[in-house]
């Protein structure tokens, strides 16, 4: 997918910065510039943020999805490896976006039958603006009504296939994130792309 490049909106990261209880480091604001310039550029962005644990990948992540649902008006997927991580980012999101008036998911392979339909049903009808999964639950049945983003924690814990599914199906901008630079980490930034 390619369209024309437009120009970022620089003031909707300073905003949300305002309601941050600490700076951000300087590769941090690097990082955010980078992934959000790309995102306006005339193809699809794929980006690889690596960084040791406790770097800041997370907040950097919060803040662009943030800039997407705000700017682009679209969805936001969170795909973490375990049950465990995902409810860590739930929570860690939560307190930035809810007082926003954002609307949030968590969907797991342990949810229960009749709240994964509800979160199912509102993401068709796009009553939440990010979901935060697992990969246990990566089905067809799992529809976004408009999803700009797709941010990968752990990226190398997840088969290509799981995200080769992801990114054909809904055509996203990319994020992945990682604390381990394998080489396959690095080779993905560069050869992710469909038709």
């Amino acid at each position: 997918q390619k369209w024309e490049p437009t120009q970022p909106n620089r003031e909707i990261v300073k905003e949300f910065l305002k309601l941050l209880p600490f700076e951000l480091t300087t590769a941090q604001k690097r990082s955010i510039k980078a992934i959000i310039d790309d995102m306006h550029k005339w193809i699809i962005m794929t980006r690889l943020l690596q960084g040791d644990v406790w770097s800041g990948k997370t907040i950097v992540s919060i803040i662009v999805a943030r800039y997407v649902i705000k700017k682009f008006r679209q969805q936001v997927a969170f795909l973490a490896p375990t049950e465990v991580l995902s409810e860590q980012h739930y929570k860690n999101i939560a307190k930035y976006f809810l007082p926003l008036g954002l609307k949030i998911s968590l969907l797991t392979g342990s949810t229960k039958p009749k709240e994964k339909d509800m979160i199912k049903q509102s993401l068709k009808e796009w009553n939440i603006d990010l979901l935060i999964w697992t990969h246990a639950i990566i089905q067809d049945d799992v529809i976004f009504k408009n999803l700009g983003l797709l941010i990968v924690d752990e990226q190398h814990k997840f088969w290509v296939r799981q995200r080769v599914k992801l990114a054909s199906q809904w055509n996203p901008h990319m994020l992945q994130m990682t604390a381990t630079p394998i080489p396959r980490s690095l080779a993905l930034s560069y050869f992710w792309e469909f038709e």
